[in-house]
């Protein structure tokens, strides 16, 4: 009987071994290998905060329809952890759960968690109150910063260690640090990263990506090094072979099919035709691709970032992430992506055939939907911190949305605001005197007729920290220096923090709505028999935001290219839904409406 209970038992043990075998992921000298196979990536970015959690799948049922194998995905420090030690990775944040539908999608993952990932994302996705010390540099051995950095990882990993291929999950592949060479050299700093990761668990293949010019500066001895940008296949053999011992894989960790909108600027286009050439070469070639974007979804809330270098001046991005990829910005399929198709029905295995195309989601479009209710901005002042001297949204606790600075002024002349960030409308008495905007460089205006203790407001705006270049720590907000009138400085202030986090505490009042020129609060309710994506259509509008029943869509702004605000289905309800728009620039709105399709090329 013994004897019977001892096979069984290892019986069993061998049973638990054959269900609990990894899948293993290894570099070969030219190829990547999956089980010991050649493994050619062909992937694409998608990232789980930009697109509805409802549609993660469907997002991913469209990549395998392509043809992708994998996702690449970055990973957004600063809304895991918008407050210090307070973690959130439910809803759209829940990062484990998009890698998970990959894996049951048939996907597999590459994995880009960086605190450091540029994408056009406010603050290149560090968290803003890591500004709240000015002296702290965030991308280097400053040790609160690594103290802070440190966490986050160890925080991350208990989401996502357990789902790397090294565990039996579908992450192949961990980045290290983000395209560092554009910004410094220092190994030392790398070297921290990865044993930050790798004692945090991460025990999966690390590795570091650049632009090819900046290779050498962004690489680390024993990682694979990827390289950004890179179309030519031997060019892009020669310079991996070149900082990874004259071997491979080859891999493209950004390839531009497409490419991002900043407001004011004209919409970016790139040729499907030429794309889909450019993809059949890589390919061809043996290089693994990762395209970027596959598909970008939209930048909500206020997590727009900027780009600002040394000769050129501070650029803010639009909300809307199309980036023109094979898949917009709701999530249908492009001339791009059937261009992508065709090519990667080449290179498939040959027994292998690609899914039917999911059908595209149904549009509505709605006229005409009546705003009832308005909250001028006046109406609904917290109450302010006073002090001598201006704060900036750091020094005031505050992330994002705006800053109203209050003064009482006597005399007229010139009004010079010195270090402010990014825009803003200066109002005398209740009065719109005139808008300053950081990316013209303007910063100075003319008061005329100023009256005896007259009522000076500045009402700033966060238009998005800075993502990527030298000018990434020099990121605080608001006004961060001083105002002067006719070059004496301006003393006691009354600040009113509007971060507009939520807008369900604001009291709307049923009165007309108000024609003069004062930021404001336009609240519809509007009745769905049948709900569908649409687009509101914001061209009669200044520039502002926009929540639906209870979620910040986004922003707006009349210079464009962007003129609408995409609007998905699953965040639609049939019956009530409430509709909130906030406009800074234009005021007595008394109708809204949507489009079926977007529009994102027209500038004013």
């Amino acid at each position: 009987m013994k004897k019977i209970w001892v096979l069984l038992f290892l019986l069993t043990m061998m049973q638990n071994f054959q269900s609990q075998k990894k899948e293993r992921f290894a570099l070969g000298d030219r190829d990547f290998l999956l089980d010991g196979k050649p493994f050619q990536m062909i992937s694409g970015e998608m990232h789980c905060a930009r697109i509805p959690r409802e549609n993660w799948r469907d997002r991913m049922k469209m990549a395998k329809a392509m043809g992708l194998n994998t996702i690449g995905t970055y990973v957004f420090w600063n809304a895991h952890e918008e407050t210090p030690g307070t973690y959130d990775f439910k809803g759209n944040n829940d990062i484990a759960a998009f890698v998970k539908t990959a894996q049951e999608e048939g996907l597999y993952v590459v994995l880009r968690p960086s605190p450091y990932v540029c994408a056009e994302w406010e603050f290149g996705g560090y968290p803003w109150w890591l500004l709240k010390n000015p002296e702290l540099k965030v991308r280097s051995t400053d040790p609160e910063f690594l103290t802070a950095y440190t966490r986050y990882i160890k925080q991350l990993a208990k989401e996502l260690v357990p789902l790397q291929i090294t565990h039996g999950g579908n992450i192949l592949m961990i980045q290290l640090e983000n395209e560092y060479g554009s910004y410094s050299d220092d190994k030392n700093y790398l070297e921290i990263n990865k044993k930050i990761f790798r004692d945090a668990g991460f025990d999966s293949i690390l590795f570091t990506c650049d632009g090819a010019d900046m290779m050498g500066k962004g690489f680390l001895p024993g990682l694979l090094p990827a390289v950004n940008g890179l179309e030519d296949p031997e060019k892009v053999k020669e310079i991996v072979n070149r900082y990874h011992n004259g071997k491979g894989p080859y891999y493209v960790a950004e390839w531009y099919p497409g490419w991002f909108d900043n407001w004011g600027k004209k919409h970016a286009k790139v040729s499907a035709e030429n794309s889909a050439k450019t993809l059949d070469k890589l390919l061809a070639a043996g290089i693994s691709v990762n395209m970027y974007m596959f598909h970008g979804g939209t930048t909500r809330g206020f997590m727009n970032g900027a780009n600002m270098n040394v000769n050129d001046p501070y650029a803010p991005q639009v909300s809307s992430y199309d980036y023109d990829a094979p898949l917009d910005e709701a999530g249908n399929p492009t001339g791009k992506f059937y261009a992508f198709r065709e090519v990667i029905k080449k290179y498939l295995p040959k027994d292998q055939k690609l899914p039917e195309i999911p059908k595209a989601v149904n549009t509505v479009s709605i006229d005409n939907i009546e705003f009832t209710s308005f909250a001028s901005l006046y109406d609904i002042l917290p109450k302010p911190m006073e002090l001598e001297n201006p704060l900036s949204f750091e020094e005031l606790g505050q992330a994002y949305g705006f800053v109203l600075y209050r003064t009482m002024i006597s005399e007229s002349g010139t009004v010079s605001i010195n270090g402010f960030r990014d825009f803003a409308s200066v109002f005398l008495n209740g009065n719109k005197v005139k808008d300053l905007d950081r990316r013209l460089n303007e910063n100075e205006l003319s008061l005329v007729n100023v009256k005896e203790n007259s009522t000076m407001d500045i009402l700033v705006e966060n238009n998005g920290r800075i993502n990527y270049g030298p000018f990434l720590t020099d990121n605080r907000k608001g006004i961060t220096e001083d105002v002067r009138l006719n070059k004496n400085k301006i003393l006691s202030w009354k600040m009113y923090s509007l971060p507009f986090k939520e807008v369900k505490q604001i009291k709307f009042l049923n009165k007309p709505l108000v024609l003069k020129n004062i930021p404001g609060f336009y609240r519809a309710e509007f009745v769905l028999k049948t709900v569908g994506d649409t687009y509101l259509d914001m061209r009669k509008f200044g520039k502002g935001f926009v929540f639906l029943n209870g979620k910040n869509l986004g922003k707006y702004w009349k210079i464009g290219p962007q003129q609408t605000i995409y609007v998905p289905a699953a965040w639609l309800k049939k019956g009530k839904n409430e509709l909130v728009v906030f406009d800074a620039l234009k005021s007595g709105h008394t109708t809204i409406s949507t489009v079926s399709k977007p529009i994102l090329d027209q500038n004013q």
